[in-house]
């Protein structure tokens, strides 16, 4: 019977994670602006929200609760001892894109841009406009308040739109802005 129930709880895991990991690993990639960063950061995000599957009463927030922990760990993986001791490695694994419908092309001048912020500035904007939450969602999955995603998102935009000339970006076409 307790096996039957891990086994429930396994596939159901695994069901989320199928559905999820794609756009965990394209918001992890827009926090870290690395690939094999993004990666690991998905790892330790699904290893956690996996250990508390079962303790989870409602399912419905538990995408809230994943994008948290993946701010959290992006934030806190500057302080740990390991990451100063990795070491390069001179073969190249097999890696696959992972595709989302929301990039036509155009945005990897933007990013890279985008790239440019602080931390908590750039986590705002990837939030907000990539994972199109609203202010109080984006307040909650970084810890803090309305206000401050306000500010944050209010001087992140600031900063793209002065500094997307110097980077080939038209600011009507690439940061949402009405033609004049």
């Amino acid at each position: 019977m307790a096996q039957d129930r891990g086994s429930a709880k396994d596939a159901e895991f695994s069901d989320w994670m199928a559905a999820r990991q794609a756009a965990l690993l394209r918001t992890a990639y827009l926090l870290t602006g690395d690939h094999h960063g993004a990666e690991d950061l998905v790892q330790q995000t699904l290893a956690k929200v996996y250990l508390t599957w079962g303790k989870v009463r409602d399912r419905d927030a538990i995408d809230g609760y994943a994008r948290r922990i993946l701010v959290n760990e992006n934030n806190s993986i500057w302080r740990r001892a390991w990451k100063k001791r990795e070491t390069v490695s001179d073969q190249v694994p097999d890696w696959v894109p992972a595709h989302d419908a929301y990039d036509e092309g155009r945005s990897s001048a933007l990013w890279n841009l985008v790239q440019t912020l602080p931390r908590r500035q750039r986590a705002a904007v990837v939030l907000r406009y990539y994972e199109e939450l609203s202010e109080a969602e984006t307040a909650d999955v970084l810890g803090v308040s309305v206000g401050t995603v306000k500010s944050q998102t209010s001087r992140a935009l600031a900063t793209l739109r002065t500094n997307a000339p110097d980077h080939g970006i038209s600011r009507a076409l690439d940061l949402g802005e009405e033609e004049r």
